[in-house]
């Protein structure tokens, strides 16, 4: 789970975002990017609606699996970025956690939000 101060606090900045960011879609999610330079580091939400899964416990299970696989990749991430994950699929519950870091990641670079490594 991601620290406290990188989360979302109130609806209102969460609609900004929605009304104002970058989208960058995937076959499982849509990730939706600001930059935010009142802030020192990140923010992140993942929204998951009741589409996806009626069950709150399966809901909760995406949310933080996707929290996760964006704390691993912390370090990387460049800039203060609001960023929100809106899931629109199911299969996000049984994907292999490999899978669901290689594509959080790929979505992240894309939206130009991870710094490029030099190998």
């Amino acid at each position: 789970m991601i620290s406290r101060r990188h989360r979302f606090h109130g609806y209102g900045s969460l609609k900004y975002v929605y009304k104002n960011g970058t989208t960058v879609r995937g076959p499982l999610f849509a990730l939706k990017t600001m930059r935010n330079p009142k802030r020192d580091s990140y923010r992140l939400a993942v929204v998951v609606s009741k589409k996806v899964s009626k069950s709150a416990v399966a809901r909760n299970r995406i949310r933080r699996r996707l929290y996760e696989s964006v704390r691993r990749l912390e370090a990387d991430i460049i800039q203060p970025y609001d960023i929100v994950l809106s899931v629109y699929h199911s299969s996000v519950t049984d994907e292999p956690a490999e899978l669901l870091d290689r594509q959080v990641k790929k979505q992240l670079a894309a939206a130009g939000i991870l710094a490029k490594r030099i190998k």
